[in-house]
């Protein structure tokens, strides 16, 4: 992982898309003409875990940056044949946003240290808030007020949110193949609403 003395992902950002950029336009070199399943088989695997390696830790938050990312899975959807000419229909293919995969990828890390499915202390990234109303795994930030608008963006920070306003139904599941599934569903039921 790259870092600059700002702390700022931009350059990752920068990296990650080139290299993704990169393997696309090997496998448009490579492969001509391919359908919906094979261009998505490729994409999955050889061009998306360059956009998503280690993502909890450079999660970007800046919308150049964020863009940026999004931009080089547009253009692996304009890569399929019949899809060339359609603006980005990401539903159509089954897929979704980058940035709604990376808040699915933080709230399945929180599932996993909140219920002790990770061999990590809860207690390192989050402090829980016994409020009654909601869940019984309801999270508070661990600090009240940050000085850099870095702050805001760690895992610890920028997942309470999100974790906290999931239904109980979701977060007391009691295998993370289940919580996804649960997780699934809530956001299918909210987008079709």
């Amino acid at each position: 992982m790259s870092s600059t003395a700002d702390l700022k992902v931009s350059r990752q950002c920068c990296e990650a898309a080139w290299k993704a950029n990169r393997i696309l336009g090997m496998v448009n070199r490579q492969f001509k003409n391919l359908d919906k399943k094979g261009s998505l088989i490729l994409y999955k695997g050889f061009v998306r875990p360059h956009l998503e390696y280690a993502i909890q830790s450079w999660s970007p938050y800046l919308r150049g940056d964020i863009d940026k990312l999004e931009k080089v899975q547009r253009r692996a959807t304009r890569l399929i044949a019949g899809y060339k000419k359609l603006s980005y229909f990401l539903r159509r293919l089954g897929l979704t946003t980058l940035e709604q995969r990376r808040l699915r990828g933080d709230l399945i890390e929180t599932y996993k240290i909140v219920t002790g499915k990770e061999k990590i202390s809860c207690s390192q990234f989050f402090m829980h808030n016994y409020n009654t109303r909601g869940h019984c795994y309801k999270l508070s930030l661990t600090t009240t007020r940050c000085h850099l608008d870095l702050r805001k963006n760690f895992f610890s920070q920028r997942v309470v949110h999100y974790w906290n306003e999931l239904p109980s139904s979701v977060v007391t599941a009691s295998t993370v193949n289940t919580f996804k599934n649960r997780l699934d569903r809530e956001w299918g039921n909210k987008s079709s609403q």
